[in-house]
C-alpha cells in the first residue's frame, strides 16, 4: 500500500456518492487504502450542527492510523477535512466545491498551511458562490481549479480525477 486516503462526503449524501465512490477507486487502483467515514448521522443536527461531529469522527479515524492520511472531501465533507489539518497531520488536501464558511458555525474555513492542498469549485456553484472560495485561495496562495459546473461538479469527474491523481503522486514522493 501506497498511503491512506480518508474520502469525507458531503451534507446529506453517503459514503456511495458519486465524487468520493470514483475517487476511492481511482487511488485504490493506484495501490492506496481508502476509507469513508459515514456522516449521515451527524447530518441529522443541520448544517452547522453537523461540523463538530464531523470533525470528532474524521479525527477519530485519522488517529487510528499508523501515518498522515491524504483527505479528500465534498462541500460539508471538504470544511471538516480542512478543520480537521489544523489538529491533526494529514498529508495533502483535495477540497471540492468547499464552502469559506457554514452559516450558524463559529469558524470559518482554515487550514494547515503546510499542507499540500488543491481546491477544485465550480463556477456556476449556486451553494458555495466562486468568489468567496476564489478570495480565500487567493489569500493563501492555494492552487485552485476553476470549473464548468454547479456544485455537484458532476460533469467535470474526469478534471477531478487527473487533479486527484497528481496529488496522490506529490504525496507518494514526498513520504
Amino acid at each position: 500500500m501506497r498511503g491512506h486516503v480518508i474520502l469525507s462526503h458531503g451534507s446529506d449524501s453517503s459514503p456511495d456518492a458519486t465524487k468520493v465512490s470514483a475517487l476511492a477507486a481511482l487511488a485504490e487502483s493506484l495501490g492506496w487504502h481508502t476509507q469513508r467515514p459515514d456522516y449521515g448521522a451527524d447530518d441529522a443536527h443541520g448544517f452547522a450542527g453537523s461540523v463538530a461531529p464531523r470533525i470528532a469522527r474524521l479525527r477519530a479515524a485519522i488517529e487510528s492510523l499508523d501515518a498522515p492520511p491524504l483527505l479528500v472531501g465534498s462541500s460539508m465533507g471538504a470544511f471538516a477535512s480542512a478543520l480537521v489539518s489544523l489538529a491533526v497531520p494529514v498529508a495533502g488536501l483535495l477540497l471540492l466545491a468547499t464552502p469559506p464558511a457554514i452559516p450558524g458555525y463559529a469558524h470559518a474555513l482554515d487550514m494547515r498551511r503546510d499542507v499540500p492542498t488543491m481546491l477544485v469549485h465550480g463556477w456556476r456553484d449556486e451553494v458555495c458562490p466562486a468568489g468567496d472560495l476564489q478570495a480565500f485561495a487567493a489569500n493563501r496562495r492555494l492552487p485552485l481549479l476553476m470549473l464548468d459546473d454547479d456544485h455537484r461538479l458532476g460533469a467535470s469527474m474526469p478534471a477531478i480525477a487527473a487533479q486527484f491523481r497528481l496529488l496522490l503522486d506529490t504525496v507518494a514522493a514526498t513520504a
